[in-house]
């Protein structure tokens, strides 16, 4: 760890660091996924899909900054390299290489909601050792990806 005059204990401070690489394995992973969908979707509904995930992309581009630069905050290294999120990562391939709206709804309605749970677990570690600053950047982003998880399964909802 790097020196700081954060007041947070080390024993805190390393747990943190940990749980935010962990979560930031998740969310680069994510992210990688939403372009995924976002660049193959195909079908009727290919317009307003691929301008949604790339709007989820861009929300997700931030939970991945804002987790890495608390890890690095708290004086941490982070770990967002390719292969070590590969190795990191907890959320399940993505299943679809090419294929229809749907399917990529599907697919990533899957993912957003695997890393909402995910970062609830943070939320719920932070807050029981009373880091109550990672706890609110993980209650953000909890917010936001719920909102998502929503726009994105209203295209499997019947009209």
């Amino acid at each position: 760890m790097f020196p700081t005059k954060n007041d947070l204990s080390e024993t805190t401070r390393r747990a943190m660091i940990e749980l935010c690489n962990a979560r930031l394995a998740d969310a680069i992973d994510l992210q990688t996924q939403t372009k995924q969908a976002h660049w193959n979707v195909k079908g009727p509904q290919f317009i307003a899909l691929h301008e949604l995930f790339d709007k989820v992309n861009e929300d997700v581009e931030d939970y991945v900054d804002l987790i890495a630069e608390r890890a690095v905050q708290l004086g941490g290294s982070v770990e967002g390299t390719a292969r070590s999120v590969a190795k990191r990562s907890t959320l399940s391939e993505y299943p679809v290489k090419s294929g229809s709206g749907r399917q990529h709804v599907d697919a990533l309605s899957s993912a957003l909601a695997a890393f909402g749970k995910g970062i609830r677990s943070a939320i719920d570690e932070s807050d029981r050792v009373n880091d109550e600053d990672t706890n609110d950047i993980f209650i953000e982003i909890s917010r936001g990806v719920d909102k998502w998880l929503w726009m994105v399964e209203a295209h499997l909802q019947q009209e």
